[in-house]
């Protein structure tokens, strides 16, 4: 294991200070461990593959920083809508103060990035959600950006791709919340009309209300391997229904099975995947 060599090189190396400060460095923060696998990663090792662990497979969670960074041609992203900002329409205690700190500690704005950009040359419209900021939950702002999104390929006649992960509905925006799903299922039905191409890249995990709408709405609808997809959770399906689930049912694979999902994408082959969907439907879904 990774830790054992470590200790080996300060056992071995007891006089150096010099490499066992590089030793205790490396050892801070420097370091993933796999939860599938359970082995002990270089994280820069993992960056380099694609935040995929090199020795399983598992495919770690991503921000829509680093998922631009792997999808979108380098210097063309433009950034759509950066200034809306996040209220407080139900005046829920402390929400607000909580949505600042996280602000500050993420330095993103909010559980979505939406602009412009080109993969491998072919202009896209994109919307990437981001768990680390309240676990991608869907409030009115992640809606609204979307929709104007959304919006933004009707009007420059653009297909449009989404990458979801969410927990689902923002509890602090109640009923405000749920409202996102008719709002977005709505502007997708005029993309529809239009006869433009909508991708819907489901990750880890997509569940809620935004499988509910928007997520499960593409017209062809990719995942990345082992991905946690549903609505509810196992336990309350299982009371709902009174039976036992399959296990892994709500999981890529299983989904693939059973039709909800069109093709199962590794990371490394994601760009590729999309130019090429992108090139059989260029000008419009029905060109394909």
């Amino acid at each position: 294991m990774v830790i054992d060599k470590i200790k080996k090189l300060n056992e071995t190396d007891s006089n150096s200070n010099e490499k066992n400060e590089k030793a205790s460095e490396m050892l801070i923060g420097k370091w993933v461990k796999c939860d599938s696998c359970k082995e002990i990663l270089y994280k820069e090792d993992v960056h380099k593959n694609y935040s995929v662990c090199p020795n399983c497979g598992k495919h770690f969670r991503l921000s829509a920083r680093r998922r631009l960074e792997q999808i979108i041609d380098e210097g063309t992203f433009v950034e759509t809508n950066k200034d809306l900002q996040t209220t407080d329409p139900l005046n829920f205690d402390g929400y607000l103060k909580k949505i600042e700190l996280l602000q500050e500690k993420t330095k993103i704005d909010e559980a979505v990035k939406t602009g412009f950009g080109k993969i491998n040359g072919e202009d896209v419209v994109i919307a990437i959600m981001d768990g680390n900021f309240l676990m991608g939950s869907m409030g009115c702002v992640v809606g609204e950006k979307i929709t104007r999104a959304i919006e933004d390929a009707i009007s420059k006649r653009l297909p449009f791709i989404m990458f979801c992960v969410s927990g689902g509905a923002r509890m602090q925006e109640g009923i405000i919340s749920l409202m996102q799903m008719a709002k977005t299922s709505a502007a997708l039905a005029k993309l529809d009309d239009a006869g433009l191409l909508y991708i819907s890249v489901l990750t880890d995990p997509t569940t809620g209300g935004v499988t509910a709408s928007f997520a499960m709405l593409g017209d062809i609808i990719l995942a990345e391997p082992d991905a946690l997809i549903g609505f509810a959770g196992p336990r309350v399906i299982e009371q709902t229904i009174r039976q036992k689930l399959p296990e892994g049912f709500q999981r890529s694979e299983f989904l693939l099975e059973h039709g909800f999902i069109d093709k199962i994408v590794d990371r490394k082959d994601m760009k590729e995947t999309l130019y090429q969907i992108l090139k059989l439907h260029k000008g419009g879904k029905n060109n394909g």
